[in-house]
């Protein structure tokens, strides 16, 4: 008997399907000698520090920093996850052999790896590797299926990164909590969480200490064209001496030049550059545009979604006309690239530059069924993928420049010649910060009227008064792009794909790292800017350890975790560097004398608050109330059972050992909400209020 293990019930559904495993049992599906199981995600985690000693029980600054002699596992104690995890090692004890099919990349290894240590397995693991849910890619990845050894690197960095979080994130909060908060109050301190809300308190500062100041740039018009003069004054009356000495003096064209250029295409999309996509043409959170993506991949019209790369490899090129014929909703657009034979470009397809997974395109699956959000966000993958197959965008730059007394001015303009990729953007042909996918307007140029060489008229010189401008507070985009670079402010594509190796978080965490810092209350948002509330302020003051909040010096700790997976580093360097480290920290917190304390204020006590927007205040007055008598009378919530989920929208709530569940668990709704969030001990009007809140 062969038992497969997939993430979730809906997937362990579609490989029954394919596989001819039709009988639907209590926890698996059966069949033409399969088995087919599935976890909710994580299974089991690491173990707490209470389950290694009574010492580390109850927090205390004497037993920091804890380290185990050896991490071990657990299964996470809630019924619904224990009970399946009982018939996961049922099954794995009567294997003949097992096929690992969690999400293929790091953390799928993980969590499926975990569940197979604790049960104790002992037969063949072979590992199903695809890069989209089609029945197809699942039939040539059963087809295809390798010895589970061969990605032993990627869990080893998998576990690597669990193990590291845990010394760091175990220890320094604990420690920073117990030395500097308010008694009973919790400062997080992570790996990445804390470099990532250094940037942005640094960032504030910058801004909250920038001194604006004014300055003057020298201009003239001639023949309805404006120049400009290099250079910028501090004393407006300098410059208007200058401008009026040139009034008189006429104005001649000393050069033109004219120069053909080109724009490629746009990448196609990696995670990262989705989410900031997303982000700036419609706001969206990077939580709320994975959580789409997922969605997407899980209906099988887009590919694998928690990538890092921005290429396709070279086996996927002989793929490419199938799926764009299959596009048919798109069929006027890719008309164009199917009539001819479609380009191999170094920029769209290079091996050299994918590993497990390659960039998110569409599958070629219909699309028909999507609605709303998803419908809008396959559609930018869709134009995006097609884009990279049409011609560059050509266009014609002209820069004049002339003359007046010993002043030198210049001028310039652009004229499209030919639109290639830019024509699959036409309602947005207006503005070019939308016509360009990810661009910022800055290559709008004016079109120019022809000038001779040599000719010469009046002018109208004069001033123009510019002031300094602070940097611009991070939005989810920008904050995206910063963690990817570990904090350096990077245009250029080329440049950013090689920082990236050295980005903080992975594409697939770093939402949740956000999301972490909103939850924690140490930044909220400023419509769509995010800004460091004091408590955020107040702990990166606090902490000393320039490496628990450089972003640069923890992107090197990411650059190891990628080794790792490589084969070129060892997990065990990783852990030792980081319990040395965690050493020192202890040992330099505890030496400082001060008599600092953080003040923390949870989200949920934050007056304005949105759940969906955790952390946004309202500065705006708040509207009078209605009367009483206009209000709907509503059925009072008495038992938790009353309650909604909040993501399927079917079950209802149900309490466990440490988090809300929804009874509709084993349908593959894996919603819970922690105690830490939303204790147990709330009321289920509470409760339900906040969960209300929560689904706004």
């Amino acid at each position: 008997m062969i038992v497969c293990i997939t993430e979730k019930p809906s997937v362990a559904a579609d490989i029954a399907r394919i596989l001819g495993a039709g009988r639907r049992c209590d926890g698996f599906w059966e069949g033409n000698g399969y088995r087919i199981t599935w976890t909710y995600g994580h299974l089991c985690c690491l173990k707490e520090p209470a389950d290694y000693t009574d010492r580390w029980k109850h927090w205390s600054l004497g037993v920091l920093p804890m380290i185990p002699p050896r991490f071990g596992i657990k299964v996470i104690d809630e019924e619904y996850i224990r009970k399946q995890f009982d018939v996961i090692a049922r099954l794995i004890a009567d294997a003949d052999e097992v096929v690992n099919c969690g999400d293929a990349g790091q953390e799928g290894e993980l969590i499926q790896r975990w569940v197979m240590q604790k049960a104790d397995i002992h037969c063949p693991v072979k590992r199903l590797w695809i890069s989209s849910m089609t029945d197809q890619a699942i039939r040539d990845g059963f087809a295809a299926l390798v010895p589970q050894e061969k990605y032993d690197n990627l869990y080893y960095a998998g576990l690597s990164r669990a193990v590291g979080d845990w010394i760091l994130g175990m220890n320094a909060t604990r420690l920073y909590s117990l030395k500097y908060s308010e008694p009973g109050r919790v400062l997080s301190v992570g790996r990445v969480q804390t470099p990532t809300l250094a940037m942005i308190v640094r960032r504030q500062s910058e801004i909250d200490n920038f001194v604006p100041k004014d300055y003057w740039e020298l201009h003239t018009v001639y023949r309805e064209t404006d120049f400009m003069a290099s250079g910028k004054y501090d004393d407006e009356q300098a410059a208007a001496t200058i401008a009026d000495s040139l009034r008189a003096l006429p104005f001649t064209v000393t050069d033109v030049t004219e120069k053909q250029g080109r724009e490629a295409p746009p990448r196609l999309f990696d995670l990262t550059s989705l989410q900031v996509e997303c982000n700036r043409r419609w706001g969206w959170s990077a939580d709320e545009s994975l959580r789409l993506i997922q969605s997407l991949y899980e209906k099988k019209v887009t590919t694998y979604p928690r990538v890092d790369t921005t290429y396709l490899p070279d086996d996927v090129y002989p793929k490419v006309p199938d799926i764009l014929r299959r596009m048919t909703p798109y069929a006027d657009r890719t008309a164009p690239v199917l009539a001819a034979r479609i380009p191999k470009s170094k920029k769209v397809f290079d091996n050299s530059k994918v590993t497990d997974h390659h960039a998110i395109i569409p599958t070629g699956e219909s699309p028909a069924r999507l609605i709303g959000d998803e419908r809008q966000l396959y559609h930018l993958i869709a134009l995006r993928f097609i884009a990279a197959f049409y011609p560059d965008c050509r266009f014609m730059t002209t820069t004049v420049t002339g003359r007046a007394g010993e002043t030198d001015f210049k001028t310039s303009g652009k004229v499209i010649t030919d639109p290639g990729w830019r024509a699959l953007y036409p309602t947005q042909a207006a503005s070019a910060a939308d016509a360009a996918p990810d661009g910022d307007g800055s290559d709008a140029q004016a079109i120019l009227p022809p000038f001779v060489k040599g000719e010469s008229g009046p002018h109208e010189p004069h001033t123009v008064k510019k002031t300094t401008q602070p940097p611009k507070y991070y939005t989810e985009g920008t904050l995206l792009r910063a963690m990817e670079t570990a904090g350096r402010t990077v245009d250029d594509e080329t440049l950013r794909e090689a920082l990236k190796e050295n980005g903080i978080g992975r594409p697939s965490t770093r939402a949740a790292i956000i999301e972490t810092l909103f939850r924690r209350g140490y930044i909220s948002r400023r419509r769509k800017s995010i800004i460091a509330t004091r408590a955020g302020i107040d702990l990166i003051g606090t902490i000393q350890e320039e490496l628990l909040k450089s972003a640069s010096l923890t992107g090197l700790w990411e650059n190891k975790l990628r080794r790792i997976e490589r084969g070129d580093y060892s997990a065990g360097e990783f852990i030792a560097e980081l319990k040395t480290l965690i050493n020192e920290i202890v040992l330099a917190v505890l030496r400082d004398n001060s008599a600092r304390r953080i003040i923390t204020t949870p989200i949920e006590e934050t007056k304005g608050k949105s759940s969906k927007d955790p952390g946004k205040t309202d500065d705006k007055p708040a509207k009078a109330a209605k009367p009483r008598a206009q209000r709907k009378k509503s059925t009072p919530v008495t038992d938790i059972s009353q309650i909604k989920c909040p993501a399927c929208g079917k079950g209802h709530l149900l309490k466990g050992r440490s988090a809300y569940g929804c009874s509709c668990y084993a349908d593959g709704c894996d919603m819970r909400l922690p105690f830490d969030q939303y204790p147990a001990d709330l009321t289920p009007a509470d409760l339900a209020k906040r969960i209300k809140k929560l689904s706004k």
